[in-house]
This record gives C-alpha cells, structure tokens and sequence, in this order.
C-alpha cells in the first residue's frame, strides 16, 4: 500500500478506493518493464503517487485504469534511461563446459530478479498477469530490447492496447509503433525462439515432481536430482554468470561446487513467475539452524525440468515472505 495523506487532497479517499484494484497488475507491467520487482514496487509507489497528485484534472476521457497505465509506462521509461539491463547468465555468454570448477561471480551486474506469485485464473487481471507474460525466459527476453519496443510489445502483445493508444502514449505515429511492434517480435524470436508446445502437467504431478526434487536434495543424492532435468536443461545461478546445460554437466557442478550434504538443506514452497519455486535452506556450520541459501524457480516441461534458476540475492526471502530461518 502507498503512503499518502488523504487530507492534503481532497479526492485523496475517492482515488484510492479506485485505484487500488489495479496495484497488483501495474507490478507486474512495471516488472516486465524494468526486470526487478524491487524496482517494480518503487514505481508503482511513483504512479500512485502522480496519478494522486493530479486525479483532480483526471478528465475521463479513457479509463481510470488505461490512465494509470499512461502514468505508469512512462515512469518506467523514465528511470530506463539512466539503468542497464538486468539479465540472467544465459544472457551474457555460452553455457560452461566445467562443471565443478569454480563459479565466476559477478556481483557488479543487475541481476534479473523473479516476482512472487503463480497463476490466478480466479483474479480479474488474470488477462494481464497471464503466466506466459510473467515467465522468467519471457522477462529475460523482453531485456534485450531497447525501452521504448520493451513498452511497444508489452502494451500491444500482453495488455492488447490498440496501435493508436500506444501511439498517443509514447508521442509518436501509428505507423511508428507497428514498426517498432515488428522489430520488437523479430528480436525476440532470436533471443527466445519459441519451444516445441510441451503439455502442462496438472497440479497434482508438479507438486509429485518437486516431492521427488526436494527428497532427492535433501539426500543429496545428485543421481536423482539429474534424473528429473530435461536432456537441455538450463541450470544457471546469478550472480555467477557461470552456467551449464545438460544433466551431466549439472552434476559436475552439484558434486564438486554445491556444499552441503545428506541432511543439510531444508526447503518451503512457493512460486515465482507463475512457476513453482523453492526457499532453499543450507544448515549452518556447527549448529542445527538451516538459514537461506538460496531461491530456486523452476520450470516443468511435461516430467521433467527444463530450467531452474537459483537466485543467491538473500533479500528475496523477505519479498517472498518466506521464513529467516527453518
């Protein structure tokens, strides 16, 4: 909830029982806007704000909602001029061919960071928080383009605005938008060409498949942990840019890199990105305390996982609400 005093305005109370319906949608399209849901939150607070500040000259001329939008685009791409991407590992470099050596970190990067929360079919934004506009390999994609085509798709392909709107919005002509539209798709056709349809297992299954997931690591028993990844699958941690593709590789990095042993991580549930996800926790040294180690999201494709991230930005328990310690 955004902080204001209601008394300093005097349609204060009268906006925010309207605008607040549309808090958790406008995080999400300023989190495919700028790849971090810390920042997403703080530019959320910024739209409430100016949108509070000059509701009194809100004519009603579009919608409330559609408004907030407006508002909402060009904050972010306000504070996208002065910010690099955030990507994942995938984003920078090749896959390694050293699992088990050591990682190469880079804490100087802006990480892409996942968001808390899974599919809501029941919500009414659930057009706009669809699960494939909220996957992380959709979000990471969306990096790659410049600002300006990242608010074109997003506001044409995900929230189905006409060209004419998001031509108004960004200043231009709608032949300018339908260009910029084309660009956007044929960039990210090359950096996220799409996958092969794979079947959505049903709730039951996915939970059955992180059971097995979560017994195999904590017996760390490495065998198993591959045995449920996908021939491909992408294992890749931020903030180590160092990341690997395929079972076998994936089991060089679990058995010479990963600490721990039988016994020594605990995990909680939760979802990301419309994914499954885990709060991964190691035991502490000499002490029967399990504290955050890392959060993992995960990827299910039909029996199998076919990307999990590990994100070591310890601040994401917190955001995630999951517990200090287990």
């Amino acid at each position: 909830m955004w902080i204001v005093t209601v008394t300093d305005n005097p349609a204060g109370p009268d906006f925010l029982s309207q605008a607040d319906p549309y808090r958790r949608e406008l995080l999400a399209h300023c989190y495919r806007m700028l790849g971090s849901v810390h920042d997403a939150e703080d530019l959320v607070q910024e739209t409430m704000l100016r949108a509070w500040r000059a509701y009194d000259r809100f004519e009603g001329r579009s919608t409330l909602r559609t408004w907030l939008y407006r508002i909402a685009t060009s904050a972010c791409l306000t504070a996208l001029e002065s910010r690099g991407r955030r990507p994942l590992p995938t984003g920078l470099g090749g896959p390694s061919e050293g699992g088990g050596q050591p990682l190469e970190v880079r804490d100087e990067v802006p990480w892409l960071e996942p968001m808390p929360g899974g599919a809501d079919d029941t919500d009414p934004a659930a057009i706009v928080t669809a699960r494939e506009s909220m996957r992380l390999a959709f979000v990471a994609a969306l990096q790659h383009l410049p600002a300006r085509q990242r608010a074109v798709l997003i506001l044409r392909d995900v929230l189905a605005w006409r060209a004419a709107e998001v031509a108004e919005l960004l200043d231009t002509t709608t032949a300018a938008v339908n260009s910029a539209l084309q660009r956007a798709r044929a960039q990210l056709d090359e950096v996220a060409p799409k996958q092969d349809e794979v079947v959505e297992p049903t709730a039951a299954d996915k939970r059955a498949l992180l059971e097995r997931y979560v017994a195999a690591f904590e017996r760390k028993d490495v065998a198993a942990i591959v045995r449920l990844l996908a021939e491909d699958a992408v294992w890749e941690m931020p903030p180590f840019s160092t990341w690997f593709r395929g079972p076998e590789q994936v089991a060089r990095h679990l058995t010479g890199q990963c600490p721990g042993g039988p016994g020594d991580f605990r995990f909680v549930f939760t979802e990301a990105n419309g994914d499954p996800a885990l709060g991964m926790y190691l035991r502490a040294a000499d002490s029967p305390v399990f504290r955050p180690f890392n959060l993992q999201v995960l990827t299910v494709s039909g029996s199998v996982f076919s990307h999990v991230v590990s994100f070591f930005d310890l601040r994401l328990f917190d955001t995630f609400g999951l517990p200090s310690t287990r």
